[in-house]
Parts: C-alpha cells; sequence; structure tokens
C-alpha cells in the first residue's frame, strides 16, 4: 500500500469529516453561544470532538451494521431526540421573546454541570450522530483497509476536532456584533429554529 494511497484516504476522512460536521445543527449552535458567552469553552468543545471521535472510530470499526440493524431503538431515540430538540429550541425562543431572560442568563454564575448536561444531550439525543459519523462515515470506510483505514479515521476526527475548538475560540471575533442586545435575540431566534427544523424532521423520518 503507497503512502500516496494512505494520504488520500486521510483527506477523503476529513473532507467527508468536516462536510458533516460544519453543517448548521445543534451541537454547532450550542457550542457557538457558549463561545460568545466565553463560558466553558474548552471542556464543551472536547465533549463534542471526543463524542465525534468516539462515534467515528465505532463506524470505522464496523458498529454501523448495528445501528442499521437496530431500528427499533434507533426510533425511540429518535423520538427522545426530537423532544428534546424541540424543548431547547422552546428555551432559545423565550430567551429570543423576553430580553430580561436573555440578561439573566447572560449575567448568571456560569454553570459548568448544566453546560457538559446539555452538551451531552445535544450531542447523543440526536440521531443524526449516529447516521453521519457511525453509518455514513462507517461505511464509506469499507473502502479500506489497514493503514488507509487507520488514516481516514485519522481524517475524519481531525475535522471534527478544528472544527469545534475553531467554532468555540473563534466565536470571540463575533463578540463586538454581539455587545447589541438585538444580535443576541437574532442569535437565539435562529437557534430556536434549527432546534425545531431537526426535531421536525426526525419526526416525520419516524412516521414516514
Amino acid at each position: 500500500m503507497s503512502d500516496s494511497f494512505v494520504a488520500s484516504a486521510a483527506l477523503q476522512g476529513f473532507l467527508l469529516g468536516a462536510s458533516l460536521i460544519i453543517a448548521i445543527g445543534a451541537q454547532n449552535a450550542f457550542v457557538l453561544r457558549q463561545g460568545l458567552l466565553r463560558q466553558h469553552v474548552f471542556p464543551v468543545a472536547t465533549i463534542c470532538f471526543l463524542a465525534d471521535a468516539a462515534l467515528i472510530l465505532a463506524g470505522v470499526g464496523g458498529m454501523g451494521t448495528l445501528v442499521q440493524a437496530a431500528p427499533v431503538t434507533l426510533r425511540i431515540v429518535t423520538i427522545g431526540g426530537a423532544l428534546f430538540l424541540a424543548a431547547y429550541g422552546l428555551f432559545a425562543a423565550r430567551r429570543a421573546l423576553h430580553p430580561s431572560r436573555l440578561e439573566a442568563a447572560s449575567a448568571a454564575a456560569p454553570d459548568l454541570r448544566k453546560a457538559i448536561v446539555t452538551c451531552l444531550a445535544l450531542t447523543f439525543l440526536n440521531p443524526h450522530v449516529y447516521l453521519d459519523t457511525v453509518v455514513l462515515l462507517g461505511g464509506l470506510a469499507t473502502r479500506f483497509d489497514g493503514a488507509a483505514r487507520t488514516a481516514y479515521a485519522i481524517g475524519a476526527m481531525s475535522a471534527s476536532g478544528i472544527w469545534f475548538y475553531g467554532l468555540g475560540y473563534g466565536a470571540r471575533l463575533l463578540a463586538p456584533l454581539f455587545q447589541r442586545p438585538i444580535a443576541w435575540r437574532v442569535l437565539d431566534f435562529i437557534i430556536a429554529i434549527v432546534m425545531w427544523m431537526i426535531a421536525f424532521t426526525l419526526i416525520r423520518d419516524v412516521l414516514a
């Protein structure tokens, strides 16, 4: 197996991982908000990265076939995830509609435990995470074996790490814009819409 083939596998893993992760979603919206607040950025980004890395490894290792073989379990997780995302969207909408709630949330003492629990829930209660990282990335890994498959996994995990840490710490570049309360309200409206759209898609897929 040539070095160029291994490098190509790593590049494919990186590009595919980036294309799946960068899309607007529950994780990204939460990481962005924490980055703008400058609260618990490192643990939140680390949780997202490690979760992605674990699921990518599971998919590359062959767990994707097990996920596909357990439709009932996936259906239950999908319904639970949809309800959670809908509720999170409701909280975001309430913050946007009531500036006093937004100010109170921004001024509140940082709560690391709450941030971690929310991040874990947004990560593992969203079935799209499993479908993207375990089923899709894992399924495409079957084209490679040995060193090439390892390189493919490392490439995908690298994309995840670069994105989440970059999003979390890069969000502060937008801080001047978010000194205006209206910017926070717009962001929370966008977060609410994203959460509700994902929840709607999940329920639609279950009922289809």
